[in-house]
C-alpha cells in the first residue's frame, strides 16, 4: 500500500548532495518510466520512516540500514561515503577526550552513522541530546551543551559560530580501518519488483552524470531546498560528498559499508544480518 496513485513514493533529504543527485530524476531529464511522489526531510526523519515503511525508496543512514535490512536493499547509487567527510565533533573550547562520557552532547539522532561512529570511539555510555542537525551549533554556542555532533554543511561553517573542532570522526575512522566513511545511501523496498528497482537505480546514475554536466543548471534546485543557502558552501557540500562513489558504491564502497557493520556488531552496537545487502545480490 506504499504506492499512491501508481507512483512510487520517494524520500530524500534537502542536502545539496541529493538534490543535486536526483534533479535530473525529478525534472524529466533522464529516461524514467514511473511517476514519483517525492518527499524531503531531516536524515533522522527518513530513517525513522523508513523503519515505519513509508517509502518505495528512501535515502537512509548507513547505521539505520543494518537493522532493516530484511524489508530494504540498498542502491548501487546515490550514496554519501569518501574520505574527509565524517561527522565533527566540535565544541566552544577544548577538553580532554577521556571527558567525553561525561559531557553533555548534542546529536543529530540516534539512528545517524555520525551517532554510530561517536559511540565507536567513546564507548556506547553517553549523555547526548537529540536535535536537527541546524540546531547543533547554537545549542553549543549558547552552553546548552557541552559538545556538538555536526554533519552536513555545518563542517564548513562552524569556524564562522567560534566554534572549535574535537575530533573529525571520519578521520578517526580512515586512520583505523583505511576505508572510506559510509554515510548514508539509497535503498529500495524489498517486495518492489527487481527490474523496476533497477531501472530507478540506472535513472539515478544517468541523474547524477546529468547533474555533474549541467551544475549550474541544478544550483536554483539546491538553492530551493538547503538549510544553508550560500552559493559557495553549497558547492562545497557537493564536492565534498558527491564523488565517484555516489556514483556507484562499487566493490570498495560495499567494502567500507560491511567493515562499518562488521565494527558495530563487534562492539556490540547493532545486531548482526545475513541478508544480501546489495541491489546486485539479490535473486531476479
Amino acid at each position: 500500500m506504499i504506492q499512491t496513485d501508481g507512483k512510487f513514493r520517494l524520500a530524500i533529504s534537502p542536502c545539496p548532495n541529493d538534490t543535486f543527485a536526483f534533479y535530473g530524476l525529478l525534472h524529466g531529464k533522464v529516461p524514467y518510466s514511473r511517476d514519483l511522489q517525492t518527499e524531503y526531510m531531516d536524515i533522522e526523519a527518513l530513517n525513522l520512516q523508513c523503519m515505519r515503511h513509508r517509502f518505495d525508496f528512501c535515502k537512509i543512514s548507513f547505521s539505520a540500514f543494518l537493522p532493516l535490512s530484511r524489508d530494504y536493499v540498498m542502491l548501487d547509487s546515490g550514496a554519501a561515503l569518501g574520505f574527509g567527510c565524517g561527522p565533527l565533533i566540535v565544541a566552544k573550547e577544548t577538553f580532554p577526550l577521556q571527558e567525553l562520557s561525561t559531557r553533555k552532547i548534542a546529536i543529530p539522532g540516534k539512528n545517524t552513522t555520525a551517532c554510530l561512529l561517536l559511540k565507536l570511539f567513546a564507548g556506547k555510555s553517553l549523555h547526548t541530546v537529540e536535535m536537527p542537525f541546524d540546531h547543533i551549533m547554537d545549542a553549543v554556542n549558547r552552553g546548552d551543551v557541552d559538545a556538538g555532533l555536526i554533519i552536513h554543511e555545518s563542517r564548513f561553517t562552524y569556524r564562522s559560530m567560534g566554534l572549535i573542532e574535537l575530533v573529525d570522526l571520519g578521520a578517526w575512522w580512515e586512520q583505523k580501518t583505511g576505508a572510506a566513511i559510509p554515510l548514508g545511501g539509497i535503498v529500495a523496498r524489498r517486495t518492489l519488483p527487481v527490474d523496476s528497482i533497477l531501472e530507478f537505480q540506472q535513472a539515478l546514475t544517468r541523474s547524477i552524470d546529468y547533474a555533474w554536466n549541467h551544475p549550474d543548471e541544478v544550483v536554483p534546485f539546491m538553492k530551493e531546498h538547503a538549510q544553508e543557502i550560500d552559493r559557495e558552501v553549497m558547492l562545497q557540500h557537493v564536492n565534498l560528498y558527491v564523488n565517484e562513489f555516489t556514483r556507484s558504491l562499487g566493490p570498495a564502497g560495499e567494502k567500507s559499508v560491511r567493515m562499518l557493520f562488521a565494527e558495530s556488531v563487534v562492539a556490540g552496537l547493532i545486531e548482526d544480518r545475513v541478508e544480501a545487502l546489495f541491489v546486485h545480490e539479490m535473486e531476479r
